[in-house]
Order: structure tokens, then C-alpha cells, then sequence
């Protein structure tokens, strides 16, 4: 499972550092663009779950099949260099809006969120709230 919050460094030829904790549970992933203007890194047994589902999705109308589309021709196979690096292409740093900088990489349980520092404040912030106002019952 992916856990934690990271802000390592996109170097200008669009090369990222995995931090150590993500590294080591990702020999080989799949790098996909995601909902909300963000890339996505998933091992590849998730990747295929996921993939799985926007399938699905895509038999329902034209907008969800558009989608898919772009989720697939986009996605790419990553494996991390001798210094732990993976190479995010042109195309999916314009979509993300990730330039040359710190950018935020996050644990999202099944798979890794790489998205610009401002949006994951912005996306923190909201979640944040969020957990503040939630009422848990249960017992315990």
C-alpha cells in the first residue's frame, strides 16, 4: 500500500526521483494520466484492475469512452534508472501542469499521485476539511 506525502524535485528534462518508500514497492509501474489534472504511477496488477474499469466505463456513453481513450493512449510502462528516476513525458507533464521544480507525490493506497505542489495544496486543504467535519461512529 502507498502511504505519505513527498515533494521531490522534476528536473527540466521532465526526470523524477521516486522517493525511497515508493521505490521500493515499484519495480516496473504504469503511468497514466488521472482524474483531476493528475498523473497516476500503478503497479502493474493495479494498473490492469484500473484498466479494467475504464473498459467498462467506456461502453456507456461517448464522453466516458473519450476518456478512455486519452487514460490509454497516454499510459506508459516506467521502470526507475540505477538513481531511482522515471522519465514523465511531454504530454502527460502539460496535462498535470508540472514544470521543472518541486512537485507533490503522494500515497494514494493502491497507487501514486504526482500532481503540481499548488494543486495537491489546494486538494489537501479540501481533504483536510473534509476529515475535520466527518463523524465517525462505530464502536470502539
Amino acid at each position: 500500500m502507498f502511504l505519505g506525502e513527498y515533494t521531490p524535485t522534476l528536473d527540466a528534462k521532465g526526470r523524477l526521483i521516486l522517493p525511497a518508500r515508493i521505490r521500493e514497492q515499484l519495480d516496473t509501474a504504469v503511468l497514466t494520466s488521472e482524474v483531476e489534472r493528475c498523473l497516476a504511477l500503478w503497479p502493474p496488477a493495479e494498473f490492469e484492475q484500473r484498466a479494467r474499469e475504464m473498459q467498462e466505463l467506456a461502453r456507456r456513453d461517448a464522453a466516458s469512452h473519450d476518456r478512455a481513450r486519452f487514460f490509454f493512449a497516454g499510459a506508459q510502462e516506467v521502470t526507475p534508472d540505477n538513481q531511482g528516476r522515471i522519465a514523465i513525458p511531454q504530454s502527460l507533464r502539460d496535462f498535470a501542469g508540472l514544470s521543472a521544480g518541486p512537485v507533490a507525490v503522494t500515497g494514494s493506497f493502491d497507487h501514486v499521485e504526482i500532481r503540481s505542489v499548488a494543486s495537491w495544496q489546494e486538494k489537501k486543504t479540501r481533504g483536510e476539511e473534509a476529515l475535520a467535519r466527518q463523524q465517525f461512529t462505530g464502536a470502539g
